[in-house]
């Protein structure tokens, strides 16, 4: 891509799929919850530019973002964390409905 080309549609949204792919890896749920929430924000907010020059700079930025989380998913699978009382349960675990 070059410097001042803007990033196509698809590219954008696999590089969003990539976000919630690699921040769903993270077994801490506050880390985890987190990323989905900072990936969905920064999306949204960046939706609305037109701009071929910083929509290319923001997507560059992006990318390198994404190389982190991927970073840190990968340490963050080296750790075990107990389970948050605030994280649902299993789909095969079904509640009582006394």
């Amino acid at each position: 891509m070059s410097p001042a080309a803007a990033p196509t549609r698809s590219q954008v949204l696999n590089l969003y799929k990539q976000f919630v792919k690699n921040a769903k890896q993270f077994n801490d749920y506050n880390f985890r919850e987190y990323f989905l929430r900072r990936a969905r924000f920064d999306f949204k907010e960046n939706a609305a530019i037109q701009d071929p020059a910083k929509l290319a700079a923001i997507y560059e930025e992006a990318q390198k973002n994404l190389g982190v989380l991927k970073r840190q998913s990968v340490i963050s699978q080296m750790y075990t964390f107990d389970k948050l009382v605030v994280e649902p349960l299993h789909k095969s675990h079904k509640r009582d409905s006394r």
